[in-house]
């Protein structure tokens, strides 16, 4: 190839995104299966095309007889997904705060029809200040949750003692996978709770804090036309957010 067809060729590759950081994992057996579960609820099938499970849990190295949490399981969405990614001889932890059942009883029932549907699947509800992972973790997962953490109602210090309790569950080389909703860039924590959004430069110095690397940036579920500046429930922009999604690891 001559110097000049060379540098076409990476003028192209460039222009297509060729060489940019991998950032879409391939999703494996185990989660293809798990996203093909008839057990699944069609609201939630419904979400995948706008959600990607496949690919973010594939990004947290989610495989056959793991050791993981869903911190803050919403409506079971995930949960429903890793029960059979890790299958029977895996474990999943389903963390549902106190602080959200108190604030809407739905979100107790959630923790028990999920975990009443799924063996390997263990409820937790204690409050955020209370809350004991269980040790030799192989993942975490929170999403769409973890600006939550700064809500005014919550002690100042809640995100540090919960990154401090994921740091210490984990299993050295074990996985903190955050994906949840961009607030401006500079914004730092002004946004949780009025948008109910974070600044993911706040995330990454917080959590790198509680002593973790960032093993891996995602722009899946990136979205450029989001001002940033409106609440996610706003019906103009709820479920096209601007997301980020990162990937931590215990040294």
């Amino acid at each position: 190839m001559t110097s000049r067809s060379m540098f076409s060729a990476l003028t192209v590759a460039f222009a297509l995104g060729a060489f940019a950081a991998p950032s879409v994992a391939q999703v494996p057996a185990n989660l293809t299966a798990a996203l093909a579960d008839p057990a699944r609820p069609a609201t939630d099938t419904a979400r995948d095309a706008a959600r990607h499970p496949g690919e973010i849990l594939a990004l947290a190295n989610i495989k056959p007889g793991g050791k993981v949490v869903d911190l803050i399981i919403g409506g079971g969405y995930l949960t429903r997904i890793l029960s059979p990614a890790v299958g029977p001889t895996g474990a999943v932890y389903a963390y549902q705060p106190a602080e959200f059942i108190k604030f809407k009883a739905q979100y107790g029932e959630d923790l028990k029809t999920v975990a009443a549907a799924y063996k390997n699947v263990t409820p937790l509800d204690a409050s955020f200040g209370a809350l004991d992972l269980p040790d030799g973790l192989d993942a975490v997962i929170t999403v769409q949750n973890y600006h939550d953490l700064h809500l005014k109602a919550f002690p100042t210090d809640t995100a540090a003692k919960v990154d401090a309790e994921v740091f210490k569950s984990l299993k050295p080389g074990g996985v903190f996978l955050i994906v949840d909703h961009a607030a401006a860039a500079g914004s730092g924590l002004a946004a949780p709770d009025t948008l109910h959004r974070i600044d993911i430069a706040a995330v990454k110095a917080e959590v790198e804090a509680a002593g973790f690397k960032l093993a891996a940036e995602s722009p899946l579920l990136r979205n450029p036309a989001d001002p940033h500046t409106a609440s996610v429930f706003d019906p103009a922009i709820r479920g096209k957010t601007d997301q980020f999604i990162l990937k931590f690891v215990k040294p």
